[in-house]
């Protein structure tokens, strides 16, 4: 278990361009499991937007700041992600460290008083 604070998560916001959902998320997998071999990555969800199934996120979970910023700056990266930017509209990216998890399932069962 890592420290809290320590662990950073980036979201990737993407809104795919008309009629490329399906290949984007075909992408996206492909990307992501090649991704989920680079040291330092802890796992990656793909996220649609209930009300706009055009718009995704993108989250991966990585041990430390150290970890994204050399995936970041690697030519895997190019690599893993060129298929994705040619099926989108526009992104966005964010970093943010991680401070605490509370992990659900913590309450009373359904059913008893």
């Amino acid at each position: 278990m890592t420290e809290p604070g320590t662990a950073v998560r980036t979201i990737l916001r993407m809104r795919t361009r008309e009629g490329c959902e399906a290949e984007f998320e075909a992408a996206w997998r492909r990307a992501a499991e090649e991704i989920s071999r680079v040291p330092g990555n802890r796992q990656q969800e793909l996220i649609r937007d209930a009300d706009d199934p055009r718009t995704f996120l993108i989250t991966s979970d990585w041990t430390d700041r150290a970890a994204v910023d050399a995936f970041g700056r690697s030519s895997a990266r190019e690599t893993l992600t060129e298929a994705l930017r040619d099926l989108r509209e526009d992104a966005a990216r964010n970093t943010y460290e991680v401070l605490a998890v509370v992990p659900g399932g913590q309450g009373p069962e359904e059913g008893t008083s």
